[in-house]
């Protein structure tokens, strides 16, 4: 195929798969190749989202940081990271998917060693704003890129795949984590996307084809891009700082009244602008909109309630980060078999029943965990995580299909991040709420648990730091001299206001996921199959 750009355009249905072109370009845009050059790239995202966690308690002492400043490493990176996801999507559709991922990935790896290198936490802070815009840019570009590569009947399988790359690596976080800060160093836990990285920029180069619409908008709607992005951030902003400041506080209140107003803002100037970031035409898609909101529901119940899962195996049980992630194997093998299988399933009959019974079964095992108690076995964990992994899948890859696919084709990269988007807003706002569900709890049974071990609820501050410590199911040093009955009645009153929270967090995340099975309902195969133009 010849050097310059050429120019396929695809009407109802895609064309026939065309062979490879010969010669050293033979194998570029070649579909299962493509998939895992993206596969690599959100790999890198997906790992750093949960292995982070892990290294904040070493990076705090070794820097010094500060309680508020070890928050920033997680809060800065997951709000750039939504904030900038649709506007993401956008420069894709515009400038192309390819040069987009490959920025991305690039970007990526550098902040990366940057971090890796800091010697001071406002530099990590710093850095990891920047490392969550680069990952922005990645993640809508690896959809667009996936959409271009695939003809329609193969699209859900390799979204199948994909959405059980990101599963693994989530769930695989805490394990990899685990193993380099306790072998080598928290450094290392930002060092390992340097390689990765330098792959996926490698085969991108090698392996991708640019992919972008024919008739996508040539300019930027700014005021759009600054409204959405405000409103994003207040939105997102609120939610994280809500538990500190409490959900009636005024503060609170003030960031999701202004992500209200922004968000008003945002939608009656999309009305008036010549090209507009999102058309709001979009939206009367009520399948794109069922899939929208059915990502955020799934989220807020998923990333929600599986934030609890480590602390109660860690701090109730006692297991190491490795161990810890030893035990959520069963939700992760899950993940990676069932994935592609519901991208099977979908192809054959469709998103909507895959969706809504990999919803009943999310609900059912939200249920089962709300009735782990201090002493549950392996066994029955391991049954839950299980079925965990088996109903995610399938709604992972079919509200991704059904937004991406009920998109018209030069909105296919702003579809990516709105999919993204809405999945870390229900992360967050599921953290947060189901955060403040678990506080509430803690403070109601803990004064009485620590009474039937024979012990008060200290007065004022340290009572309140109690409380605090309980909400993790950590149980606080006690003075020397103490007799080990109050050492062992103090573990054990921790432990079951623990768990008290914890089971009511995962009840109400269970009635979520019954909300978002019924939701599934509504969803339907995407009607635009065709595939965006590609530019060679």
């Amino acid at each position: 195929m010849s050097q310059s750009t050429t120019r396929t355009e695809r009407t109802d249905a895609p064309p026939p798969a065309e062979a490879p072109p010969a010669g050293p370009r033979g194998l570029r845009g070649h579909p299962w190749l493509t998939l895992l050059t993206v596969a690599v790239g959100v790999m890198m995202v997906a790992l750093d989202g949960t292995v982070v966690a892990i290294a904040n308690p070493v990076i705090q002492t070794d820097l010094g940081a500060s309680p508020a400043d070890i928050q920033w490493v997680t809060s800065g990176y997951l709000l750039a990271l939504a904030v900038f996801l649709i506007t993401a999507g956008k420069i894709g559709d515009r400038f192309g998917h390819r040069t987009t991922f490959l920025v991305g990935a690039a970007g990526f790896a550098a902040t990366s060693a940057a971090i890796g290198f800091a010697t001071n936490i406002q530099t990590v802070i710093a850095f990891r704003v920047l490392q969550g815009l680069f990952g922005a840019l990645l993640q809508p570009a690896a959809l667009g890129l996936l959409r271009g590569a695939f003809p329609a009947e193969k699209l859900n399988m390799a979204i199948g795949i994909w959405a059980g790359v990101i599963g693994a690596s989530t769930a695989a976080g805490p394990i990899v984590g685990g193993l380099l800060v306790e072998h080598v160093s928290w450094q290392s836990v930002f060092f390992i996307n340097i390689p990765v990285g330098l792959a996926a920029v490698a085969l991108g180069l090698w392996i991708l084809r640019d992919v972008r619409a024919a008739n996508a908008a040539k300019s930027f709607d700014v005021p759009g891009i600054a409204l959405l992005s405000a409103a994003m951030f207040l939105l997102v902003w609120g939610i994280i700082k809500a538990p500190a400041w409490g959900w009636g506080a005024g503060t609170t209140w003030l960031f999701l009244g202004g992500a209200l107003v922004a968000l008003v803002a945002f939608a009656l100037w999309q009305t008036r602008a010549q090209e507009p970031l999102i058309p709001l035409t979009l939206f009367r898609s009520v399948p794109l909109s069922a899939g929208a909101l059915l990502m955020v529901l799934m989220a807020f119940a998923f990333f929600g309630a599986i934030f609890f899962v480590t602390f109660y195996l860690q701090n109730v049980h006692g297991m190491t980060p490795v161990q810890a992630g030893v035990h959520l194997l069963p939700m992760t093998g899950m993940m990676i078999i069932g994935a592609p299988a519901a991208g099977a399933a979908i192809g054959k009959v469709g998103p909507r029943i895959p969706i809504v019974v990999g919803m009943l079964l999310t609900t059912t095992a939200m249920y089962g965990m709300s009735t782990l108690d201090t002493g549950s076995g392996t066994g029955v964990m391991s049954l839950w995580f299980v079925l965990m992994g088996l109903g995610i899948s399938p709604v992972m890859v079919g509200a991704t299909e059904v937004i991406v696919g009920n998109a018209p084709l030069e909105l296919s990269g702003v579809a990516g991040g709105l999919q993204q988007a809405a999945m870390q807003v229900g992360g967050s706002l599921g953290t947060a709420v189901l955060g403040a569900v678990m506080a509430s709890k803690v403070g109601s049974v803990l004064p009485g648990n620590l009474a039937g071990a024979g012990l008060a609820l200290p007065p004022g501050p340290q009572g309140d730091g109690l409380k605090q410590a309980a909400q993790l199911g950590i149980t606080p040093p006690m003075p020397p001299g103490t007799p080990q009955q109050a050492v062992q009645g103090m573990a054990t009153a921790i432990h079951h206001s623990f768990v008290s929270g914890m089971s009511m967090a995962f009840a109400v995340a269970a009635v979520v996921a019954f909300a978002a099975a019924v939701l599934g309902l509504l969803t339907k195969r995407g009607t635009a199959a065709a595939g965006p133009s590609v530019h060679i």
